[in-house]
């Protein structure tokens, strides 16, 4: 949000977000946004929605109002997965897959396991929810990041989201970032683990903190950098429009069309 209360999203993040799906449908897939009608209209507005070729949907509006959107500012995220069937990848838009990762077998892959660090993942005690733990729950199994995942069977998949949006629903704490992370990383190896679901990782921390990423990128922590530096804003954006021409010329023309955007293609 602006300050005037208007709906707005960086253009760097807007750029990265045609990176990530017009390289995902180069891998052969089919990729679609979920969102409300709010981020429909600006996308609709700057003319994006087109970025998408499985179609922006508006599935968000229905959020449970009992979801603390200051607690659980990603729980749309796990919202959204539980109505999309699997088999299915989920990715974040700051996200971009650059090959496609083998997946025969696999019920269940993350981009990377996370350690246990106490200031992001504390102890249950830190928690207050109104519904009990499971005592199946192993507190010592290695979280999962959720940037890029896939789940192979529905089972799973609904297990997972059912028991994550059951506890955003009654949580009665509060934190900014690890009741969030909770609900979304560590509850799934969590859940995994007592479901016997076997935990695949595309990649590691060492690779995605290399200086060139050449399977994935992922903007993550540098996005703090880029709000903070217009010059690296500018040479980032930039960069992108560059590399979009270059590989993916039909998402490139969609971009060099928005208001937002066109600037970084003159």
């Amino acid at each position: 949000m602006q300050r005037d209360g208007s709906y707005c999203i960086s253009d760097f993040e807007l750029l990265t977000a045609a990176l990530s799906a017009a390289s995902w449908r180069a891998l052969g897939g089919s990729i679609r946004l979920i969102t409300d009608s709010v981020a429909y209209a600006f996308l609709e507005q700057n003319g994006l929605i087109p970025l998408w070729d499985g179609g922006v949907t508006t599935e968000l509006d229905d959020m449970p109002e009992e979801i603390r959107p200051d607690t659980f500012w990603a729980g749309g995220k796990l919202f959204a997965l539980s109505k999309v069937p699997a088999p299915c990848f989920m990715i974040d838009t700051d996200f971009i897959p650059w090959h496609l990762p083998e997946i025969s077998g696999i019920d269940l892959a993350v981009i990377h396991r996370e350690d246990i660090q106490p200031d992001i993942y504390p102890p249950k005690e830190f928690f207050v929810f109104d519904t009990p733990f499971s005592k199946n729950w192993n507190w010592e199994a290695l979280p999962c990041n959720t940037a890029f995942c896939y789940f192979g069977t529905e089972h799973f998949k609904q297990l997972y989201t059912d028991t994550a949006l059951r506890l955003m629903r009654c949580a009665r704490g509060h934190d900014e970032l690890c009741y969030m992370v909770f609900a979304e990383q560590r509850l799934l190896s969590m859940c995994a683990e007592s479901a016997g679901v076997t935990i695949h990782s595309f990649s590691d921390l060492d690779e995605l903190f290399s200086f060139e990423q050449r399977s994935y990128t992922h903007l993550w922590g540098y996005k703090q950098v880029l709000h903070e530096n217009p010059a690296e804003r500018e040479r980032f954006c930039r960069s992108c429009a560059r590399r979009l021409m270059r590989q993916f010329p039909d998402t490139g023309e969609i971009c060099k069309t928005s208001p937002i955007l066109k600037q970084y293609f003159a």
